[in-house]
């Protein structure tokens, strides 16, 4: 096989799988990203942080949000939640800004796939 065509498939190969484990990560992180309280899932993003810190700004304690599913939660302790949607939210993203690294640094078929292993 002509070395140039060789390099050409192992590059294809190389960023296949690159994309592959970055889509995987995506998909991992998003998961993450669901927070279940009182029955409800929410999906944890910076809308739902600012909105639920709005609120304890203006004194709410306790409210009625609609999860993903528009189903509506009873929250009490909206101080507790939102302090929960940060620490949830921070550690999903820095555990995806650390495993987006890993995987963009390797150069090589072998090196990310041995990364699954770790």
């Amino acid at each position: 096989m002509d070395s140039r065509l060789k390099q050409a498939l192992e590059f294809a190969n190389y960023r296949q799988t690159l994309n592959n484990q970055l889509q995987e990560l995506k998909i991992l992180s998003q998961s993450r990203l669901i927070y279940s309280k009182n029955g409800g899932a929410f999906v944890v993003d910076r809308s739902l942080i600012t909105f639920v810190k709005i609120l304890i700004d203006e004194g709410q304690d306790e409210v009625v949000l609609l999860d993903k599913n528009e189903t509506p939660v009873l929250i009490d302790e909206l101080d507790g939640f939102y302090q929960d949607l940060l620490s949830r939210y921070f550690e999903v993203t820095n555990d995806y800004q650390s495993e987006y690294e890993k995987i963009r640094k390797s150069r090589s078929v072998k090196k990310i796939i041995d990364l699954e292993d770790d």
